[in-house]
């Protein structure tokens, strides 16, 4: 397994820059490996906090409004953030040098699985 980024280096590629290429192992396990939703969703969050602070104390007004607020922005960004997942996996896949596959490597595999099953079901009818 390759280095894990410091915290800089994590929060520059939250925000979208390219790791050393000595960091490319674990940036594939990052977008492809066991969890690898859940980090999307929480990176993503991460670069949102800072406009939740903003709207947060930006505003003036009750607390539960400018809560209510936030909540608003955060389930949005939440909505966004999962409906373009597959999107980001692939460009940030791309930007490493990494291929261009949106699955995961769970999927990959229940995939190479699926394709063995089918050919040996259907081996036999290609062969006659």
């Amino acid at each position: 397994m390759s280095a894990r980024p410091n915290p800089l280096q994590w929060i520059a590629y939250a925000y979208g820059a390219k790791l050393p290429e000595a960091q490319h192992d674990w940036v594939r396990n990052d977008l492809t490996g066991r969890f690898a939703t859940p980090r999307h969703l929480i990176r993503t969050q991460f670069c949102f906090s800072p406009i939740y602070l903003a709207f947060y104390f930006g505003f003036d007004g009750e607390w539960w409004i400018r809560a209510l607020m936030v909540l608003l922005a955060a389930t949005l960004a939440f909505v966004f953030s999962v409906s373009y997942k597959d999107q980001n996996r692939v460009r940030r896949l791309q930007q490493h040098g990494l291929g261009n596959s949106p699955l995961t490597q769970r999927q990959r595999d229940e995939a190479d699985a699926a394709k063995r099953r089918y050919e040996a079901v259907y081996a036999a009818r290609r062969a006659s």
